[in-house]
């Protein structure tokens, strides 16, 4: 009975042992974590609390509350997300379905094309969009010479431009995902079907579809957060007239230096992508997705 004892104490103490290793060998990851992540969002929560006079107020948040303009800026923040979202996906699935339908070395190609853009400096990118969609540029003069409409369309400094903008630099992060949970699909599921009567239309809607849906919603959820917090493309291609909250947290900073509402509006949303990060782990499986999984 003491030998028992005795056993299931050196047990716990080889237990106790084994924690403090695996935690000495974890301190360095969980001190850079604590210095780049926790500190700077602790800092933030505390500076959105700090109002005009340098004390401790609400005022930044009874702000965003009382005043219907940061309201509106929020709802168009979540209606460009939703909306370049939708059209990652309708552009991105066929066209990484095509890929992964190709041989392995013609879809590498087609990959490199895919990945090409972030070769390239993000800023560049949009201004190139700005110069493309102008009154007087190539898409409007090509348009018209091949009368596809009449008179120069306004496609910049509105939320056409900046929607066409944001799919372009959006789109390889919904691709990479989907292409990748296609490739995993074994095409003898696919074969099966079809022995078993399916058509290809039925096989790919009941076995297909389905089996790449975790490399959908890892996309379009990636895709979805970081229109969240885009500010470089909707500053230069919506020319001031499509507002979302990344731009009015700059000018709260660089117009009015208003640390404690810039702060208050980043917490904000920080607290509405937790919430939809959370509502989306209520129906999905988020490690499944992460993984672009089965």
């Amino acid at each position: 009975m003491a030998s028992a004892f005795i056993y299931a104490d050196g047990l716990r103490r080889d237990e106790r042992l084994e924690r403090l290793k695996l935690f000495g060998l974890s301190s360095p990851a969980i001190l850079l974590v604590l210095v780049i992540l926790v500190i700077p969002v602790g800092w933030l929560f505390f500076v959105s609390f700090i109002g005009a006079d340098g004390q401790f107020s609400m005022e930044n948040y009874e702000r965003m509350i009382t005043r219907k303009s940061y309201f509106r800026i929020f709802i168009t923040t979540f209606k460009i997300s939703l909306f370049a979202t939708a059209l990652c996906i309708l552009i991105g699935y066929p066209l990484a379905y095509f890929m992964s339908q190709l041989p392995n070395r013609i879809a590498n190609l087609c990959m490199i094309t895919v990945l090409l853009p972030f070769w390239t400096s993000l800023l560049v990118r949009t201004y190139a969009w700005l110069v493309l969609l102008q009154k007087r540029g190539l898409v409007n003069d090509w348009a018209i010479s091949l009368g596809l409409w009449d008179e120069p369309i306004k496609m910049v400094h509105n939320m056409t431009g900046t929607l066409i903008g944001m799919v372009h630099i959006m789109l390889p992060f919904l691709i990479l995902p989907v292409y990748s949970a296609m490739k995993q699909i074994d095409r003898d599921l696919l074969k099966a079907a079809s022995n078993l009567g399916a058509s290809p239309r039925r096989a790919f809607w009941t076995v297909f579809f389905p089996l790449s849906t975790p490399g959908l919603f890892a996309g379009a959820l990636m895709v979805f957060v970081l229109c969240l917090g885009f500010f470089v493309t909707p500053a230069v291609l919506g020319g001031g007239k499509v507002i979302m909250v990344s731009m009015k947290i700059v000018s709260n900073i660089e117009l009015f230096v208003n640390w404690g509402a810039a702060s208050a509006l980043g917490v904000v949303l920080l607290t509405l992508t937790v919430f939809v990060l959370w509502i989306a782990s209520r129906f999905l499986n988020l490690e499944n997705i992460a993984g672009g999984g089965h």
